[in-house]
Formats: structure tokens, C-alpha cells, sequence
């Protein structure tokens, strides 16, 4: 068995011991609310993440989890005030009912929730003591250092496991706690936390680096452990995709992750704007818990979003709320290195200290990427965006590569318009040949409005907009084809140089972008009337018909019999 197959064979029996016993990447166990916060709620992940740490800590302090449990339930809260999402409902009324058996549950009388920062911040240090954080933190700092496995790989995952969950968890209270604070006045935050507790928590928060998200290759965490990024094929794909001395100049304020060094991609997201993050502005329900006893009841306090510039808002929970999801960037970027590094292996090259990417390897997957764009040149006898594909370098190539596979992560439902994907490359293609004649990269007239430069907006939108006017027009589908444009008409229009008509940017004022004037729904005329009705008829009559010949071949055969 070859090294690539035994890793791999490695690789995924982790994931099924993951699988049978139930446990997450932290060795958290997959059971109990934490399991089955609903995927309809925007942030759903955070809420995840704070119910699995009040698991954990359940048995350690039952207050401080409950404090967690409450706050889990005011971010489900406010994501979803009417529980409208699927699973909504029946997740709250499941937390709160863990919430009602912690209150059951506690010594002594009724809570003070006012003291609820002050427990939170006591039982911050002392799971800091507990778990020797400042130990782990200096055997990670020598792990990384010194770039090497040890011996014992398994000792040194499950040291590894331990530290993440360790600060996974303090992640989770930090958070908690300084969200806490935002209902409080400046003053008593600052005598809440004192200065010296807010460093050591950015100092905590800095050790979760490599708790970033990702898929199959840690491109935005470090990470020491996880040995597919070792693999001779992975560095050099990611080293390939770095940046290149024929590039533009990042602006200086462009912000790049002290993870890793800026790539191509980084420079294409400059330019053309494409999603690093997506953010959702929501309708906010505080959250003011207020327990009356014997039972349990809930005060909730409305109050509305600031009409301010989402850049001013402060990404907290219970005031201002910023709703982000995985970026389209760093996917297509984990994407790419996949394709490059698949090709890589499959050419067999002997490792090197400083492996490269062979230019074989870079041909093949531009080729099968572009495979459709080439074809669509060809068939309308146009220049591709390249003149000569044997004088394009390797670096090119990939840069080409990557900004194909951007436009279709970001296309939505524009993806079932292959041709017109083709059209978009096509002319983003001569853009950023002219961007990159210059010294500072500079965003692309076609994705800039006013301040803002995005792809999603200035191109996708407009096409999603015209396609779902039209499928919103055809009367659940009964309405004739010659009425409406379904995604083949749409597609078939970019089959001839008449798309050309479109121009770049969109010519918006074109008849392709006209949108369809709503169909009433008593529009069936009078001869659609009368066709359906003669289409039951009939229909009823061949029913009788069968019904009375079958009835005639019983008795016949009874008769006979």
C-alpha cells in the first residue's frame, strides 16, 4: 500500500470512530440539545457551539451552564421570533426545557441574574487553572516551532484534541461574556473585566486559530496534526497559488489573515469583489430574562436594528447582529487546491524538500475547467480571451482557473446557464488582462456601485432577478412555453454573437433584462375554458366506457362459465 493510500486509509477511519462514538473534531460527545439546533436558524453553529460548552461543563459549575443555556436561547431568539424556520419551535421548547430542569435542579433560592458576568468571569479563570492553559499554550508554541511529528503520532492527536477543546470552550465563554457586557453601561463593563482578564482572553482567542472552519485542507488554520497538508502534491498546489511577481500590488488596507500569505485568489477578490464574507442584517427580539418563581416566565423586549451603514454595526449578539457564512473564497480556493493536487498525484513526480506544481498538471485541470468556455469560442469563431494558449504561463493558467471557479461559486442559480458563464468569463477575462498592466490592483468597472465593489450585486443579481421574474410568471408550470422564458431559452440567447448585444457591463436597458408583466390568475381565456372542459369530458366518458365494458365481460364470462 502506498503512503497516499495508507493516510488516507487513516484519514478515514478517524471519521467513522468520530462517527460510532459519537463525538465531534473536539471529542465532544454528539448528544443531547447540542446535536439538533435546527439548520434553518442563519447562525446555528454559534448556538451549537455554546450549548456543546455548557455540556461540557455541566458537572464543573450547573450555573454557569445554565447561563450559557439562556443565552443559546436568546440567539435562537432573536434569529427566528415567530419560529417560522423548520425545527424552530421544537428546538426552543426543548431548550427550555433543559432551562426549567437546571432552575429545578439548583441550591439555594432564587437567582440574582445581575451576578451572572461575575460568575462568568470567575469560572473563566478557573478553567484557565483547571486545564493548565498556560502549559498548553507553550507546548503548542514548541510543537509548531519545530514543524516536526513526533513519534507517537496518537499521543500527539489526542494532546492536540484536548487543547482545542480546552480553548474551544474558553472561546465560547469569552464570547459570551463579552456579549453580556454590551447590555451594561461602558463604565461597569470596564469594572466587570478589568483590563488585565480583557488581554488575557485575546490571548486565549489567538490559540483558536486553527478552529477555523474548514473542509478536507486547513488552508486558513495551522495546523500540525492534520497530515494531508504535508503532503508533497498539497504544498505545492497551495504554493503555486500564491502570489506571483507579475501581479498588481494589494492595496494597502486590504486585509489579509496572519494565517497564511496573500494568494491570487486574495487579488481576484480585490478586483472583482467577490464574497469573502456574507453578511445578513436581521430584525432583532432582546432577550430579557426575568424568572418569577414558582415557575418559569420570560420578558422579551423588542427592539429594532439601527438604520445606520452596516460597517458602523458591532458584531455582537443581544444589540446589533451581523449574520456571517462561509465565504465563497476560501471554498473555491480549498477547491482549486484539491483539482491541482488530484492531477499532481496522479503524475507520480519524485518528492522534493520544495516540491512544485507540474506545468502537466496545471494544463490538464485548465483545459477540463475550461473545457466548456473553449468550446463555446470555438463555436461562435471567437478569440478566447488568451491569444496564444502555448505562450500563457503557468501562473496565468492558474489565475484564469481561479476566476472561473469564483464566477460559479457565486453564480446561484446562473450556474444552470453554463453559456452565459462562459459570456461572463469572457469579458471579466479581458478585464483583468488590462488590471494587470497596472501597478496597484484596481476593482473592475463592471462590479463597482458607488463605494462598493461586488460581483454578486453588479453581475448574478440582475440575471437572478429577470430568471425568477419569469419562473415567478408561469402559473405553476401549466402555462404555455411560448410564454414565459424557462433556463434553455435564457442559455440559447448566449448560443449566437447576439448576446454580444448585452455589452460590458450589463446594458440593463436591453429586452433580455425586461422582466414579464405578472399574470393574473383569472387570465385563462374563454377557448382555454372550453378546451379544459372538453378535455374532461372526455376523459369521463372513456372512464364509463371502461367501467361498462368491464362490467359486460364479467357477466359475459359468468354466463359462459
Amino acid at each position: 500500500m502506498s503512503q497516499v493510500e495508507a493516510l488516507w486509509e487513516r484519514l478515514v477511519r478517524a471519521a467513522l470512530r468520530r462517527e460510532r462514538t459519537g463525538t465531534d473534531a473536539y471529542g465532544r460527545p454528539e448528544s443531547g440539545i447540542a446535536a439538533n439546533v435546527p439548520s434553518s436558524l442563519p447562525n446555528n453553529r454559534d448556538i451549537d457551539s455554546i450549548l456543546r460548552a455548557a455540556d461540557e461543563i455541566q458537572d464543573e459549575d450547573p450555573n454557569v451552564s445554565r447561563i450559557l443555556c439562556e443565552h443559546a436561547y436568546s440567539l435562537a431568539q432573536n434569529l427566528d421570533p415567530n419560529s417560522e424556520g423548520r425545527g424552530v419551535l421544537q428546538f426552543k421548547t426543548g431548550l427550555m426545557s433543559v432551562i426549567k430542569q437546571k432552575l429545578a435542579k439548583r441550591e439555594g433560592g432564587s437567582i440574582d441574574r445581575s451576578l451572572d458576568i461575575a460568575r462568568l468571569q470567575e469560572f473563566y479563570k478557573k478553567y484557565r487553572e483547571k486545564h493548565n492553559v498556560d502549559e498548553l499554550r507553550e507546548e503548542e508554541m514548541k510543537l509548531r516551532e519545530s514543524g516536526a511529528f513526533s513519534g507517537d503520532l496518537g499521543e500527539l492527536e489526542r494532546k492536540t484534541v484536548k487543547r482545542k477543546r480546552v480553548f474551544a470552550t474558553l472561546k465560547v465563554l469569552g464570547s459570551v461574556l463579552e456579549q453580556l457586557t454590551e447590555e451594561v453601561s461602558p463604565e461597569e463593563a470596564e469594572k466587570l473585566i478589568p483590563e488585565e482578564l480583557k488581554r488575557v482572553m485575546e490571548s486565549d482567542a489567538a490559540m483558536t486559530q486553527d478552529l477555523v472552519a474548514y473542509n478536507i485542507i486547513p488552508l486558513d488554520a495551522p495546523t500540525i496534526t492534520n497530515v494531508i497538508i504535508s503532503f508533497p502534491e498539497v504544498r505545492a498546489a497551495v504554493s503555486a497559488l500564491k502570489y506571483f511577481r507579475g501581479l498588481p500590488k494589494l492595496p494597502g488596507n486590504f486585509p489579509i489573515p496572519a494565517t497564511r500569505d496573500a494568494d491570487m485568489l486574495d487579488f481576484l477578490q480585490c478586483v472583482f469583489g467577490f464574497q469573502i464574507i456574507h453578511v445578513c442584517r436581521v430584525k432583532l427580539v432582546l432577550i430579557d430574562f426575568r424568572v418569577s418563581q414558582p415557575g418559569l416566565t420570560l420578558r422579551f423586549k423588542r427592539k429594532e436594528a439601527p438604520s445606520s451603514s452596516i460597517c458602523d454595526w458591532k458584531s455582537i449578539f443581544l444589540s446589533e447582529m451581523l449574520v456571517v457564512q462561509k465565504d465563497n473564497v476560501s471554498n473555491q480556493r480549498e477547491h482549486i487546491a484539491h483539482l491541482l493536487a488530484n492531477e499532481q498525484s496522479r503524475l507520480r513526480v519524485p518528492e522534493e524538500l520544495e516540491p512544485k506544481l507540474d506545468e502537466t498538471a496545471v494544463q490538464k485541470v485548465f483545459l477540463k475547467s475550461l473545457e466548456n468556455y473553449i468550446k463555446w469560442c470555438n463555436y461562435l469563431c471567437i478569440q478566447p480571451v488568451w491569444s496564444n494558449l502555448e505562450a500563457v504561463s503557468k501562473e496565468k493558467k492558474l489565475l484564469f482557473i481561479s476566476l472561473y471557479f469564483l464566477i460559479w461559486g457565486e453564480a446561484s442559480n446562473v450556474r444552470f446557464l453554463p453559456e452565459c458563464l462562459c459570456y461572463i468569463f469572457h469579458h471579466m477575462g479581458r478585464e483583468l488582462e488590462e488590471i494587470l498592466r497596472q501597478q496597484i490592483a484596481q476593482p473592475a468597472s463592471s462590479c463597482v456601485s458607488g463605494n462598493d465593489v461586488s460581483f454578486l450585486d453588479q453581475v448574478i443579481r440582475p440575471l437572478y432577478e429577470v430568471v425568477a421574474a419569469e419562473a415567478a410568471n408561469n402559473d405553476n408550470g401549466r402555462a404555455p412555453h411560448s410564454a414565459w422564458r424557462n433556463y434553455d431559452d435564457f442559455n440559447e440567447y448566449f448560443w449566437s454573437l447576439h448576446c454580444f448585444e448585452l455589452s460590458w457591463p450589463w446594458r440593463k436597458t436591453s429586452s433580455f433584462f425586461l422582466k414579464p408583466t405578472p399574470r393574473s390568475k383569472d387570465s385563462v381565456g374563454l377557448l382555454d375554458r372550453i378546451i379544459n372542459f372538453y378535455d374532461v369530458q372526455s376523459y369521463n366518458s372513456l372512464y364509463f366506457l371502461h367501467i361498462e365494458f368491464s362490467i359486460h365481460f364479467v357477466n359475459t364470462w359468468r354466463y359462459t362459465h
